[in-house]
């Protein structure tokens, strides 16, 4: 059994543990609130322009636009992968990571290149290091994302595809369902769903001025430009109650350890009285 001074040791290191996992448990706490508003605020946008895009897919225009084109050979695919910045959030990344390898090596099963883009730091770091090329990253967008820190990474990607060096491009991120249960998602990014897919409610047209070219070429960027900022805020919404569930169970699991270790010191300590007293009585009964 270990001394006393060593156990008293391991449970102040615990104590000074679970001050840090509670400390980061009501910071996560705090901030879920406010990522969830922003989260929450941007959803019809993204959702209007989704509307938008069905309704451009559903029309007879004479010009076709690249991104709704679906090409014949895929050679190439691209990912846009949104992760944290910072870990200690359970299994969010690795969920995620898990399920994007899953898909990649289906790719490379068929010969096909893989590209990926990465917006955070633990995206960055891991997927650096396999054989993927990394097209562009950024990472260190704060607690108010904006979407002209992501217009570079995305117009990579989008630039990509426009002259044919990609040819399928998925979004990757974990989706905010509540703040027990977040879903890792990969969702289809370029050439557009089909129009079915889309929310288009009704099949008249536009009209395009100065034509359709310029307009589209516009909307379809800032389309794509939405659906990743939503990505990115669900995925903030996503880490701070990833993180707020695992420090609380950290700092459950720690206060279970140190009563523990308490008892097993509680123990160490009578035995040592115990023997102290026997040793006492052992040598007054030989004098």
């Amino acid at each position: 059994m270990a001394g006393g001074r060593e156990i008293k040791t391991k449970i102040k290191s615990v104590q000074n543990t679970r001050k840090v996992t509670r400390a980061l448990e009501m910071v996560s706490a705090s901030k879920i609130r406010k990522a969830q508003d922003k989260m929450k605020s941007s959803r019809p946008y993204a959702r209007l322009m989704k509307q938008v895009v069905g309704h451009v897919a559903k029309a007879n225009a004479d010009y076709v636009h690249p991104f709704m084109a679906e090409r014949a050979e895929v050679k190439r695919v691209g990912y846009i992968i949104v992760s944290t910045d910072r870990g200690l959030c359970g299994g969010l990344n690795s969920q995620l990571f898990r399920r994007i390898l899953a898909d990649m090596r289906e790719w490379q099963g068929k010969g096909v290149g893989i590209d990926v883009v990465c917006v955070g730091q633990k995206a960055s770091t891991f997927f650096r290091r396999l054989k993927v090329e990394m097209l562009a990253s950024v990472t260190h967008l704060g607690e108010n994302p904006q979407v002209e820190q992501l217009i570079g990474v995305v117009k990579v990607m989008l630039d990509g595809y426009t002259e044919g060096k990609i040819d399928r491009v998925t979004l990757c991120f974990n989706d905010f369902i509540n703040t027990m249960t977040q879903k890792p998602t990969l969702s289809p990014l370029l050439p557009l769903p089909a129009s079915d897919s889309l929310e288009a409610t009704h099949d008249w047209d536009y009209l395009y001025e100065p034509d359709a070219q310029t307009v589209l070429d516009d909307v379809m960027t800032r389309y794509v430009e939405s659906l990743v900022y939503q990505a990115v805020l669900e995925n903030l919404a996503s880490e701070h109650a990833a993180r707020m569930v695992a420090m609380k169970a950290a700092s459950d699991n720690a206060t279970k350890l140190i009563g523990t270790l308490n008892l097993i010191y509680n123990k160490a300590r009578q035995a040592a009285i115990t023997q102290e007293i026997s040793e006492i009585v052992g040598g007054a009964a030989a004098v």
